[in-house]
């Protein structure tokens, strides 16, 4: 069985840039205020979803190992 994350966006960092949408339509939407939101918060891990979090260009996508709180994106400064 493979990783599952933890996926959240920090609607204050958030401009409605769409990108993740684009990159990753089955995981993000976008609501009536043009922020995005993971459809769902806890998923198995995925390239589109690490794709969609490295391509906002303001780092607003958080993921994060379920079970150990690891970070995944964005890296560690």
């Amino acid at each position: 069985m493979g990783d599952r994350w933890h996926v959240e966006v920090d609607r204050s960092l958030c401009i409605g840039s769409a990108q993740c949408t684009h990159v990753a339509p089955a995981a993000f939407r976008l609501d009536s205020a043009m922020q995005s939101h993971p459809v769902e918060s806890e998923t198995d891990a995925g390239e589109e979803i690490l794709e969609a979090a490295e391509g906002c260009p303001v780092e607003a996508i958080m993921i994060t190992l379920l079970g150990s709180g690891e970070t995944v994106f964005p890296p560690e400064e």
